[in-house]
């Protein structure tokens, strides 16, 4: 079954199509800004899901003090639009970035992360060109196993190498535990804080990450201020992880049914490029909201292989459906731009502007 809304997109943009509510999208926002408040802790939102300026500025004007951004490309657009107050959570290295990070100073007060001495050694070339002192926060890793130094003695190590490097300064640390690792994450900090006070040096930024994170949002004692990003649209993986329900999900993909050859199995015209292959752990590739039953078990590059053995029921060819993807952020960066809706009224499009901003 096809809702009015649906058709309506189908006829005006076509399908597969990206389409987010703007109500949900800003009460995800409010949501997620008041339990920050009421943690006690900033709220910096990680760009990364919705690549927008605009969005930005919702959740800044909504109090956020900041923004994440992964990539010096995303924080690039970022500062072209006005917003000043940046975070680069990711390892920079070489001259070409150090080039970029320097023009971004003219126009932001960035902060940057770093987990060992050759990120380090470079940044003060950027720095130089700048003119302005560059903040630097050393990643901790407390169980993810991914980018961080892996214990308190090597932070202390490089909060010492910033310290003594020109046109650097020391802010902090920047962690983001498993969802149920925050013992060990405070046992880490609370041994990295001593020993970079020994230095004569305090952490002003303590920041800790992920959507996933928000049911412990403000348990690390001396987190100062937290990064999520996936709230503002949430997905299937933020249902499953119990910081979401499907209601809060404000991004659909809308697709068409294009082929049901067999009684069992069906084709989308959603595949690999467009809901991408990354099932972040979960079972098929999607909520279809009209079947929740039947599963997307399978891509080609533009199609998407419905299993229909366990759904009671069954769409026809022509069909538009309403997806909910496994994860998000990656599934937004295969879109131009996102249709906005309010209710059953389409509002327009939004640019994805930094989508596809790698490096």
């Amino acid at each position: 079954m096809t809702t009015p809304l649906a058709a309506k997109i189908a006829r005006e943009y076509g399908t597969p199509c990206a389409v987010i509510d703007m109500d949900k999208v800003e009460r995800n926002i409010a949501r997620i800004q008041a339990q920050c408040d009421a943690a006690g802790v900033a709220n910096r939102p990680h760009i990364k899901t919705h690549k927008s300026p605009a969005l930005a500025k919702l959740q800044i004007e909504a109090g956020a003090q900041g923004i994440t951004c992964q990539k010096i490309g995303e924080a690039e657009i970022m500062a072209d639009a006005g917003i000043s107050n940046i975070l680069i959570s990711y390892n920079l290295i070489g001259e070409e970035k150090m080039a970029r990070l320097a023009a971004l100073q003219a126009k932001a007060d960035m902060t940057v992360a770093a987990d060992n001495a050759t990120v380090i050694a470079g940044l003060p070339q950027a720095a130089k060109q700048s003119g302005r002192t560059l903040s630097v926060v050393v990643e901790c890793d407390t169980g993810r196993k991914r980018a961080g130094v892996e214990t308190p003695a090597e932070a202390i190590q490089l909060a010492r190498q910033i310290k003594a490097s020109d046109g650097l300064r020391f802010a902090g640390f920047m962690l983001y535990p498993t969802e149920s690792g925050w013992d060990e994450a405070q046992r880490f900090y609370d041994e990295a804080l001593a020993g970079v006070r020994a230095e004569g040096l305090e952490a002003s930024i303590v920041s800790t990450g992920g959507s996933p994170n928000l049911k412990n949002l403000g348990k690390l004692k001396g987190a100062t201020e937290h990064r999520p990003g996936t709230y503002i649209y949430n997905d299937r993986m933020q249902v499953a992880a119990g910081v979401a329900t499907w209601d809060d999900c404000a991004l659909h993909i809308y697709s068409t049914v294009v082929s049901r050859a067999a009684p069992e199995r069906g084709i989308l015209d959603a595949g690999s490029k467009t809901l991408t292959t990354d099932t972040g752990g979960l079972d098929g590739h999607g909520l279809i909201l009209e079947h929740p039953e039947a599963k997307i078990a399978r891509f080609a590059e533009e199609h998407g292989f419905l299993d229909l053995s366990r759904s009671n029921t069954r769409p026809n060819v022509g069909d538009v459906v309403r997806i909910v993807p496994n994860h998000v952020c990656v599934v937004v960066n295969m879109m131009d731009e996102v249709v906005m809706v309010r209710g059953d009224e389409i509002l327009g499009t939004l640019p994805v502007a930094a989508r596809g901003k790698l490096r």
